[in-house]
């Protein structure tokens, strides 16, 4: 069963179209409650960090999800701004954030980018896994996924990056600690790649 985290943000319907025409069971939970029993979770995150940290925390859901991620080891993955969720702060906010991973969110460098339209950094792109972590199989440097960002994720642990993608710099595109992961890019938004991206989770 996969959980998708509803506090109010993100395309909560997208994500369970694409498990319900994979057969894969999905439920949305919207309390602490619909959480309880999760086997795997989906943050989904849109818009700015503390808006999504203040969502999250307002929806009562929070104390249940670090039982569950850090306790019992369920795997989560964050998208977009759920994947910056899983740092220990952002420069674009003030809030702490869940801190799951030992991470900063940083904004890009204009300084670095040469396209007319510097940020956000918006469109398709690839990725450039760097093991073989299984939330990246069938995938090689072709893979292109959809981003809309102008923060990036930087893993004080280089061993948490499990690909990146070039935007003026290097960064982590995708992220994986244990039963932890993320992804910057937007897998619902992301044709095949996206749909093999979420079967992957599920396969976990």
């Amino acid at each position: 069963m996969i959980t998708i985290i509803d506090y109010g943000l993100g395309n909560i319907r997208a994500f369970a179209n694409v498990y319900e025409r994979l057969n894969i069971p999905v439920s949305i939970a919207t309390t602490a409650d619909g959480l309880k029993n999760a086997k795997k979770i989906i943050l989904p995150g849109v818009g700015a960090f503390d808006h999504a940290m203040r969502k999250l925390h307002d929806s009562g859901m929070r104390e249940t999800l670090d039982q569950l991620v850090l306790d019992r080891k369920v795997p989560v993955l964050g998208i977009c701004v759920g994947m910056q969720m899983l740092a220990r702060s952002s420069e674009e906010g003030i809030l702490p954030g869940l801190g799951w991973i030992d991470s900063i969110v940083k904004k890009f460098d204009v300084s670095h980018l040469q396209s007319k339209t510097q940020l956000p950094h918006m469109g398709w792109n690839t990725i450039h896994p760097n093991n073989h972590d299984p939330l990246l199989v069938n995938f090689d440097s072709d893979s292109r996924f959809y981003f809309l960002h102008s923060y990036y994720f930087h893993c004080i642990n280089q061993s948490d990056t499990i690909a990146t993608t070039e935007y003026g710099i290097k960064f982590t595109s995708a992220v994986g600690n244990k039963n932890i992961y993320g992804v910057q890019f937007h897998p619902e938004k992301s044709h095949h790649w996206g749909i093999q991206l979420l079967k992957n989770f599920a396969d976990l």
